[in-house]
């Protein structure tokens, strides 16, 4: 059985968020997703997310490609491989080249995890979302 893990805010959930969780799907046959909290999100990104985390959570756990919704609370993804031993992590190509995704790619070779780097789906996401909506009001 191979075990998938991805991660993300999934604030203001959008047809992105959905390419994600159905693309990884589609590599793995039990997909485990951590969802930021609130409190990793207001310190990485210096913002509450407009949806908070428990409906968050309920959201994602409601999209018939996730097996399981877990608490992100740190972004440190090799202690999140050795809970839950996943074999493939899946993240947006946005993330392919980083300082920050070249150490986990190292990090993970010798354990096996293959990374996989998807297309960004262009013109969406939480952030636009969150504009459009400052600008019509």
């Amino acid at each position: 059985m191979i075990i998938g893990y991805t991660t993300g805010v999934f604030d203001m959930f959008h047809i992105g968020h959905l390419n994600l969780l159905r693309r990884a799907k589609e590599q793995c046959d039990y997909l485990i997703v951590g969802v930021s909290t609130d409190e990793l999100v207001q310190h990485e990104k210096g913002k509450t997310p407009v949806i908070p985390f428990e409906e968050r959570c309920a959201i994602v756990e409601a999209i018939r490609y996730v097996d399981k919704v877990v608490p992100q609370t740190d972004k440190d993804k090799f202690a999140a491989w050795e809970h839950y031993h996943f074999d493939k992590m899946f993240v947006g190509s946005d993330w392919k080249g980083t300082p920050q995704w070249n150490k986990f790619e190292k990090q993970f070779m010798p354990a096996g995890v293959i990374i996989v780097y998807f297309e960004y789906t262009e013109g969406i996401s939480s952030t636009i979302l969150r504009k459009r909506v400052l600008e019509e009001n």
